[in-house]
């Protein structure tokens, strides 16, 4: 058996997430509604390739502001909803602060991609980038 506290991944990320207006007391549904932009190292730019205006793009991201974790939460810490296990819902308080969004590309320069639909706050360290595609990111049902 794998002892999995042995074990360590290093990742490093792609880019950052950049908002205008900062982050300081939106919500998520908020935050998805404006646009932000994800700046990516200038030396992984031709891995852009591809991407257009319209597209959509799976974002992998940091929760870089969360401190520790809770195993069960209130849903979008409200209290009256029932206590859920952390992995049955998005939370950043997770073991590994990952999160994951599809976002909606409005433009593409350079390096920098212009998004709506991105959840995460000023400054998130972007993991990777994928396209999305309904084959892989619908849940399988066979």
């Amino acid at each position: 058996m794998t002892n999995f506290k042995s074990q360590t991944i290093a990742i490093h990320p792609i880019g950052y997430v950049e908002r205008d207006e900062g982050d300081k007391g939106l919500s998520g549904d908020e935050l998805r509604a404006r646009q932000s932009r994800i700046v990516l190292d200038p030396a992984l730019a031709d891995g852009l390739l591809g991407l257009e205006p319209g597209s959509d793009v799976v974002v992998l991201y940091y929760f870089h502001r969360s401190t520790s974790y809770d195993l069960q939460v209130h849903p979008r810490g409200d209290p009256s909803r029932s206590l859920r296990g952390v992995f049955a819902v998005r939370s950043p308080r997770r073991p590994n602060p990952i999160a994951v969004t599809t976002v909606r590309v409005r433009s593409v320069e350079g390096s920098v991609l212009e998004v709506v639909g991105l959840d995460a706050l000023d400054g998130s360290p972007v993991l990777d980038i994928k396209g999305y595609t309904s084959f892989y990111d619908t849940p399988y049902s066979g």
